[in-house]
């Protein structure tokens, strides 16, 4: 198979933490203040990522870094699977940088489903590749999705864990930049996040 030239280029030069966020933080894509994150907790940390994803050539910069990482890490791809609606660009880029196919997942009765004629055969490796991990719920409900097709899952990846690596999942994880972001459960919040006026920013929970 022949590489794009993004993932060559990229193998000579690979991004560490701190070019990833340097990319995040340039892009305006690192908020404080007090946010609701998709899982439901909270955090004076948000990772707008919808910045990043709307400069298309950053967007190539980090998705190719995670392609090659992903690709020394697990070996070939045939298919990227991302979950909507915030991973579809990255899970795009990131499919393009390995020759691979892209999909996407939709919620279809409140669980994670490959939609529109989408379908894998058994014989194709997949990645899944998310944007940013906090618990990985989202990534949990994609491998139940993708077990209903037998897929064969060969790894996960994403640009940031914010989890500081302690997102339990049953398939190997890797990302290009880890941070232990402090979350909090809505009855617990320290003093000074529970002043601020909450904002979610998230897309889960809006209508298919």
């Amino acid at each position: 198979m022949l590489w794009p030239v993004c993932l060559a280029e990229c193998k000579l030069r690979p991004m560490n933490h701190d070019d990833v966020m340097r990319e995040f933080r340039e892009a305006g894509a690192l908020l404080e203040g007090h946010f609701i994150l998709s899982s439901g907790l909270h955090s004076p940390l948000f990772f707008q990522k919808a910045f990043v994803f709307m400069d298309p050539a950053r967007t190539e910069r980090l998705c190719a870094a995670l392609a090659a990482k992903a690709r020394a890490a697990f070996g070939a791809i045939d298919v990227v699977v991302a979950p909507a609606l915030g991973a579809i660009i990255p899970g795009y880029e990131t499919a393009r940088a390995l020759g691979a196919r892209a999909l996407f997942m939709e919620r279809e009765d409140g669980k994670f489903r490959l939609r529109r004629g989408f379908a894998i055969a058994p014989e194709e490796r997949v990645l899944l590749v998310e944007d940013v991990i906090t618990t990985g719920l989202s990534v949990g409900e994609c491998l139940e999705g993708l077990a209903a097709q037998r897929a064969q899952i060969a790894g996960i990846a994403c640009l940031i864990d914010r989890s500081g690596g302690r997102t339990e999942l049953s398939i190997p994880l890797i990302a290009l930049a880890q941070i232990d972001a402090p979350t909090y459960r809505p009855d617990a919040l320290p003093p000074e996040l529970a002043a601020l006026p909450a904002i979610k920013p998230g897309s889960r929970g809006l209508a298919p």
